[in-house]
């Protein structure tokens, strides 16, 4: 099937097209009726008409742009019209989305000339919170932006000039870094008078570019000063002294090509009187001035960029127009300005020289990117552009007096905008704040969490943004040259002075083995057998948790849960009426879920249920969330079969530990997390509210379902933790990202920085307070 056929099929497949408008509030009751819209809606219009203002509290307008084209320069289609145009609006508005959490509605205009357009879109203005201009042709563009920026008091953006202008500026910006330019003198040539060509030879201006070292070409060739020929003012602003009147001569002795023409404009005769190192962005729509194979056959030291996905550093619009107008919406700003772009420029080339996290190689199929000649630019999928750019706009908004809104706190603005990226970061970013907290409480003094898997990219690379983020203390057990010849590889230059312990070398090791000893002599292991375990790294990870030094630990990168979790429970061990237990979160965007136990116990009883379920009652109530406990079965509260009567005893004996809490069972899983099934059919029952805290009969079912979540469910599954041992540990699943340990990591930080706060004060506390119901 060719591209255009899959195409065809994407947008036809199902419901047509690929946006649709979902309701944010609930509107399924007659009393969610009445409040959506008539009467209750008369409330805030009444507000509203008071204090217009009011207007971003009540309505979606301060999340809303309008995406606005009539159809006369789509893509690389020219003047296809209106309808033509749709597709790519709806496109645009799937960006929007997906990247800035940004809702858009499209808009067609069959408004050809400059006064239509402007007279149409103007009376927008109390929509919207901005305006996105696309696919308009030049030189009618320029004349547009410039109308309704002046005539509108919210943000109107021409993206086809500014997103390609600021990603370019920022490539550039790099490439000279690499090849020890001084903006300020190179010569650059750029191929192309249109939007986009105009918009980025003003960025290349702000941002260093000496104008009289900036050659414009069109069609007609070079822009110099006193040509008449195909001229405008917006051309006639780039017209300098020059002697070059064609492309060829223009490049000879360049240091940049800038290409927003047409595939083919650049030959490879032409690059080759390029100067040293050239930098060519050949960026023409959807086939380059150049391909970077043909480039590098003649100049193999050239630096190439492109508009195309399949090769590397891709000039992609989609870094640009979210986070710009995330900045721009948040602090309600009346334009984007020269200094909101100029932040966006810099934002973006300033994290293309940072480390590129793995959940962005694994993105793009576990290729590594390292700032330099083939990585000038983030990629589009790196989450850190909208938490970089959003903030670096919304700052030059404010600055420049731009902005209505200020933002006082950048760390809660920080953690709200990666909350729009799943509500696994939003949550994860709560228990960060509260090991920070935690750590700040005790003079800056963070936890020991020891890691067996010394060697395992994937831990190692966890480590880097565990210690960035000074979460943790990490310690790695291996052999100290293999270990940091695994980093060096890695180029995990943070990870230098972290801990590195050789079980066998270790000062301790003989007393670690002792007391294995001690601890497993009357279970069949001998004083050798102790020693041979003990140089095991899981076992020495478990023994020096137990023995006080170190926090906690966390495995299972590489090896299978089982081999992980068996030293845990045999030297670790269980609190006072522990029950080891698996234990995932399962998160939502208006709430989340406690699966238990999904890793552990083959067929519980109801007596290790009830346990597990005050054990999660108590992670619950330490992230401030009600316990409202669930025991599964395939029966609602009928208590009649092995299944069912065991769930309702688990139940039972929940409510007599814990006669406060709201538990039952047995009851089938859809009746557990639906309130209105609860209150239609069983109304006796005390999961009004739905239950966040599920109990499953038995592993095979808690274990599928938890997996079955994680691969096609709406929602993001964190896990398993274990629960009911007396100290911190975890054990990880093998087929885990990086970002999962790192999540992982952090749970079991906080973990193990309540354990120690609560054993340090147990003589004036009540037994059983800890988050897993550990003393």
């Amino acid at each position: 099937m060719s591209l255009d056929q899959e195409a065809l099929e994407y947008h036809a497949k199902g419901t047509p097209g690929k946006i649709e408008i979902i309701p944010s509030k609930p509107c399924s009751t007659e009393k969610d009726l009445s409040l959506a819209y008539s009467p209750g809606v008369a409330a805030p219009c009444k507000v509203i008409a008071k204090d217009p203002a009011k207007v971003y509290d009540y309505t979606a307008k301060g999340n809303l742009v309008a995406v606005i084209s009539n159809g006369t320069a789509v893509l690389g289609l020219g003047n296809i019209g209106p309808l033509a145009a749709k597709p790519v609006m709806e496109g645009k508005g799937v960006l929007f989305k997906q990247f800035a959490g940004i809702d858009s509605i499209d808009i067609e205009l069959k408004a050809d000339t400059v006064d239509d357009f402007c007279r149409s879109v103007r009376p927008m203005e109390p929509s919207f919170g901005g305006i996105n201009l696309e696919d308009i042709k030049s030189p009618e563009c320029f004349e547009i932006e410039e109308r309704l920026k002046k005539e509108m008091n919210i943000p109107v953006f021409h993206d086809d000039q500014h997103g390609t202008a600021i990603v370019s500026g920022a490539g550039l910006i790099n490439a000279c870094l690499i090849t020890k330019r001084d903006l300020g003198k190179i010569r650059l040539v750029v191929n192309g008078a249109g939007a986009s060509a105009i918009a980025c030879s003003k960025i290349f201006l702000s941002i260093g570019v000496k104008p009289e070292n900036l050659l414009m070409c069109d069609s007609q060739g070079v822009i110099y000063k006193g040509r008449k020929e195909g001229m405008n003012k917006y051309k006639e602003a780039f017209a300098v002294d020059t002697k070059a009147r064609t492309l060829t001569e223009a490049l000879d002795g360049a240091d940049v090509f800038v290409g927003l023409s047409v595939a083919g404009a650049l030959t490879p005769d032409m690059i080759k009187k390029m100067a040293k190192d050239p930098i060519i962005f050949a960026m023409a729509n959807p086939d380059p001035e150049i391909t970077p194979d043909k480039a590098r056959e003649v100049r193999p030291d050239a630096i190439i960029a492109t508009g195309r996905s399949d090769y590397p550093n891709q000039v992609n619009n989609v870094l640009g127009f979210p986070s710009i107008f995330r900045g721009a919406l948040d602090t309600r700003s009346t334009q984007i300005n020269e200094e909101m772009k100029l932040a966006a420029v810099h934002a973006l080339a300033q994290l293309a020289r940072e480390d590129v996290p793995d959940r962005v190689s694994v993105t793009y199929g576990g290729k590594n990117f390292k700032f330099g000649r083939e990585y000038l630019i983030p990629k589009p999928f790196d989450t850190r552009v909208l938490l970089r750019v959003a903030p670096a706009v919304a700052r030059a908004a404010m600055v420049s007096g731009v902005a209505t809104k200020h933002i006082v706190d950048w760390e809660k603005y920080h953690d709200r905008l990666e909350a729009l990226q799943g509500p696994s970061k939003a949550f994860i970013r709560t228990a960060i704040h509260k090991v920070h907290q935690n750590s700040e409480a005790r003079n800056g003094e963070l936890c020991k969490i020891i890691f067996p898997e010394g060697t395992s990219s994937k831990v190692l690379k966890a480590l880097r943004t565990l210690v960035e983020e000074k979460i943790c203390e990490p310690i790695l057990l291996g052999y100290p040259d293999r270990v940091r010849e695994k980093i060096a590889a890695l180029g995990l230059e943070n990870l230098q002075d972290v801990q590195i312990i050789h079980p066998r070398m270790h000062p301790r090791f003989q007393t670690y083995v002792q007391e294995l000893y001690k601890k497993r002599q009357r279970k069949g292991v001998n004083l050798s057998e102790a020693e041979r375990l003990m140089a095991d790294p899981n076992y020495f990870a478990a023994m020096m948790v137990h023995m006080g030094d170190a926090d906690g630990l966390v495995t299972g990168a590489s090896q299978n849960y089982a081999d992980g979790v068996r030293p845990i429970l045999q030297i670790i061990g269980l609190h006072t009426d522990g029950v080891p237990a698996g234990l995932n979160f399962v998160l939502m965007e208006d709430r989340f879920l406690m699966l238990a136990d999904t890793t552990v116990n083959f067929d519980p009883t109801a007596e290790q249920l009830a346990g597990m379920a005050l054990q999660a009652a108590r992670v619950s109530e330490y992230f401030a969330q009600e316990p409202r406990i669930a025991m599964l079965s395939y029966s609602n509260f009928s208590g009649v079969g092995p299944t069912p009567s065991k769930m309702k005893r688990a139940a039972e004996l929940v409510k007599k530990a814990r006669p406060e809490i709201i538990a039952d069972g047995d009851v089938q899983a859809d009746t557990a997390v639906n309130p209105e099934i609860i209150s239609r059919i069983f109304p006796f029952s005390e999961l009004k509210e739905g239950a966040n805290i599920l109990l499953f009969p038995n592993l095979e079912s808690a274990n599928i379902s938890y997996k079955l979540l994680q691969q096609i469910g709406k929602a993001e599954v964190l896990g398993p933790f274990l629960m009911g041992v007396r100290r911190s540990a975890n054990v990880l699943q093998r087929t885990t990202t990086v970002e999962g340990i790192v999540n992982s990591v952090v749970l079991t930080t906080l973990e193990a920085q309540y354990l120690r706060d609560f054993r340090e004060k147990r003589d004036q506390q009540s037994p059983g307070m800890s988050p897993r119901g550990q003393a």
